[in-house]
């Protein structure tokens, strides 16, 4: 039989084949007749944090992972300030409480040696007083923390099953329930809503959202015990010739390093000794002198892992009876660490236009679709923020070309003049600042002041030659970033000149295709 756990069972109603006594009608139904308001899959970030959400608001709620042991994951480590909010927002602020979690107050960016910090701004959102704050921990105590949160809810069972497939209505599709398995038995589980929140390798999403993951890196993970950071309590982020860098603190003593393998990168290819030699020959030297040691170290050990790094554009959700949410819906480049952030203001917004105020029963599947497209549009003012800005920062601090190497100076630049410079991007990185427009703003300043250090930067006699200006036809935009991510296509000198603009207007056609 598969692992049923409720909130506070009674001696007698362990067995799940008992019927009863339970605390009520709806527990009755959850473990006699595996029937709920909502059937999630996946006891993740958002499948924890979604049953939470909806049980308070008094829906019958029956919670399924395929296993409940610790995961041991290299992403989904640090949260950020407007993912801390969101979690305040929905009572959970405490999963943060007990699993060691290290504060942190914004960004250190370290360019070819050179550092610039960056501060969460105090006054980039109606937060009061405080300045906000992000939290780094180990992913897999965080997740125990939002199942036991979970597990408590009277309105909650949460099963230790697999989910094999979803059950159908023959005539009409629509979604009714889920098909498990769990030491080769067979269950199923019914609900109004089969919530999907199967993660980034999600089984469901081929057959039910029209686009597929893209990806075009890993990310290959240390972790560094005892680490000298350059700031401790900042996110670092290391640019040089090569990918970039993070490291971030996961624990009073471990620091996390994730080193960015683009696809074809020549300094990692197995004929020049692999990832290793990328490690010690490439991503070593660049390191801050203080953190070489640890690093070294955790080489040593030899405890190296990977995780590709995708995006997958959202799309709305139209199957009655389904909805996919979490990163089986929407991902994005975890450069910036955004996508726990996105996931926990998708649940307070899921939760707010589900509440039986607005949907008195779930069954009411025209209702429930409504809703769904509102939650499309109305999640775009963070997710279309964290998306774009995580995509175009990728592209543009992993670039190799040389021509493309006055982009990364334009930007770190921008962050030296400090002020509004480091406060409105960081904002919107963070998930506090949620405007567009604010982002486009960035972008063209960031752009315009690439060129403007290309003039300045530039001989005498080429001064009048990097003062022209992009045609309107030079202003067509590229497909995707393909050539600012390019490794292959040569780049001309005036083509480099218009790249800012180019980049800039490629992201503004992003915030209508692809990512939204």
């Amino acid at each position: 039989m598969p692992l049923i756990i409720d909130g506070t069972p009674s001696p007698t109603a362990t067995d799940p084949t008992a019927h009863g006594p339970f605390r009520d009608e709806k527990e009755a139904r959850r473990r006699v007749h595996h029937d709920a308001d909502v059937v999630i899959i996946g006891a993740g970030i958002f499948g924890s944090a979604a049953a939470v959400a909806l049980a308070r608001q008094g829906r019958s709620v029956i919670l399924l992972e395929k296993s409940l042991k610790m995961p041991d994951r290299i992403v989904g480590e640090l949260l950020q300030p407007g993912g801390v909010q969101a979690l305040r927002e929905l009572g959970m602020e405490d999963c943060l409480e007990g699993i060691d979690a290290v504060p942190c107050h914004g960004y250190d960016v370290v360019y070819y040696g050179t550092g610039v910090r960056i501060p969460y701004p105090q006054n980039a959102a109606d937060t009061g007083t405080k300045t906000p704050q992000g939290k780094g921990f180990h992913h897999g105590r965080f997740i125990q923390r939002l199942r036991e949160k979970a597990m408590k809810e009277p309105n909650v069972t949460v099963v230790e099953a697999e989910a094999k497939e979803l059950v159908r209505n023959g005539w009409t599709g629509q979604v009714l329930g889920v098909e498990c398995q769990n030491k080769g038995e067979k269950d199923y589980y019914f609900g109004h809503i089969t919530l999907v929140a199967d993660g980034y390798a999600s089984k469901f999403r081929k057959s039910n959202h029209p686009h597929v993951p893209q990806v075009r890196s890993k990310f290959f993970a240390l972790e560094l015990i005892d680490a000298e950071l350059p700031m401790p309590g900042h996110g670092h982020v290391i640019l040089s010739d090569g990918p970039p860098v993070l490291l971030y603190q996961i624990g009073s003593h471990e620091t996390r390093a994730l080193i960015d393998i683009p696809d074809g990168l020549p300094s990692a290819s197995v004929k020049n000794g692999g990832v290793k030699n990328h490690l010690e020959n490439v991503v070593l030297p660049s390191l801050p002198k203080c953190v070489q040691p640890s690093f070294e170290a955790a080489m040593r050990a030899g405890k190296l892992r990977s995780m590709p790094n995708s995006f997958l554009p959202p799309a709305t959700n139209r199957t009655p009876g389904l909805v996919i949410a979490g990163d089986a819906l929407n991902m994005r480049h975890p450069l910036t660490g955004g996508g726990m952030t996105v996931a926990f203001n998708d649940v307070v917004l899921l939760a707010e236009l589900l509440h039986p105020k607005n949907v008195p029963t779930l069954s009411d599947q025209k209702a429930v679709l409504k809703q769904m497209r509102a939650f499309h549009w109305r999640r775009k003012n963070w997710a279309a923020v964290i998306n774009i800005l995580a995509l175009a920062l990728y592209a543009l601090f992993a670039a190799d070309d040389p021509n493309l190497k006055v982009l990364q100076l334009g930007c770190f630049r921008y962050f030296q003049r400090g002020g509004n410079c480091i406060d409105g991007p960081v904002g919107l990185l963070a998930g506090i600042i949620r405007q567009p427009l604010i982002l486009f703003y960035h972008f063209f300043s960031v752009a315009l002041y690439a060129i403007w250090i290309r003039v300045a930067e530039a001989p005498l006699l080429l001064k009048p030659w990097a003062l022209i200006t992009p045609t309107s036809s030079s202003l067509a935009v590229f497909d995707d970033l393909h050539i600012i991510n390019s490794r292959s296509r040569h780049v001309t000198y005036h083509q480099y000149l218009r790249l800012p603009y180019r980049m800039t207007f490629d992201t503004l056609r992003m915030t209508t295709s692809s990512v939204f």
